[in-house]
């Protein structure tokens, strides 16, 4: 029953959890899901120390240390691989890296209503600058895991593109960005704070290690799917005034 810690930033959520695999299957969960905004790098390291005072083990009982390594903020990208070096360096841990949208389908896979078998999910999340990013996943039952249907995508959030079949829609960017986001429309069912959570890495980090999927802590790296990250002011006032401009037109 090997614990895993699992520490995710890659948005405005800072959300730190350890876990083990229980008798049952079930998993024996701590965890902190905090929206801080900015202030995720002052809060993760606390949050670290939190689950562990309340699980009562030290990180060195752990078996390795999970981070969400993207497609998201380059920020917080950075932070969450950091610190999971660090701790990892620390206590002479492996590491393993956990795409943060498949970590948002596996929290719809484990939640209420159940993911119908044979339904993909479709993750679209906020990537800001007028962007999505976006990923589908089919939940393998024979593998025990999930594929991904294609692959990532960063773009305008009229370019994502829906898997084949059945799928549910999952993550922020049906809320940011509503009908631009044309994929809502063929969706059975929408789950916007399906967002990602450092419980579900967990889950996914268990597999990972019983599959002996872990890396050195040297190996580290975030997962970029954008080599732009930042707009021009240009670009932000643009898309400020496209906002207000259809603000102004719903209005009207």
């Amino acid at each position: 029953m090997s614990w895993i810690l699992a520490v995710e930033t890659s948005t405005e959520w800072c959300s730190v959890a350890l876990g083990r695999a229980a008798p049952d299957g079930a998993i024996e969960c701590f965890s902190r899901h905090e929206h801080t905004g900015a202030r995720s790098s002052s809060r993760v390291l606390p949050a670290v120390g939190e689950v562990l005072a309340e699980a009562g083990i030290r990180l060195a009982d752990c078996a390795a240390i999970a981070f969400g390594a993207g497609p998201g903020s380059f920020t917080g990208l950075r932070t969450a691989c950091g610190v999971a070096q660090g701790l990892a360096f620390g206590a002479d841990l492996p590491v393993i890296p956990v795409n943060v949208l498949m970590a948002c389908a596996e929290s719809v896979r484990t939640g209420t209503p159940p993911l119908p078998a044979g339904a993909a999910v479709l993750v679209a999340l906020d990537a800001r600058m007028d962007e999505a990013y976006a990923a589908a996943f089919r939940w393998d039952a024979a593998a025990g895991e999930w594929s991904m249907a294609g692959a990532m995508h960063v773009g305008a959030p009229e370019a994502v593109a829906a898997p084949d079949g059945d799928y549910w829609l999952a993550g922020n960017a049906a809320t940011v960005f509503g009908e631009r986001l044309a994929v809502a429309a063929g969706a059975a069912r929408t789950v916007p704070d399906a967002m990602p959570d450092a419980r579900a890495m967990v889950a996914i980090g268990l597999r990972a290690l019983a599959r002996g999927e872990t890396i050195d802590a040297a190996d580290a790296m975030p997962i970029y799917v954008r080599d732009k990250v930042a707009q021009t002011i240009a670009e932000r006032e643009a898309v400020a005034a496209a906002k207000a401009a259809a603000l102004a037109g719903g209005a009207a």
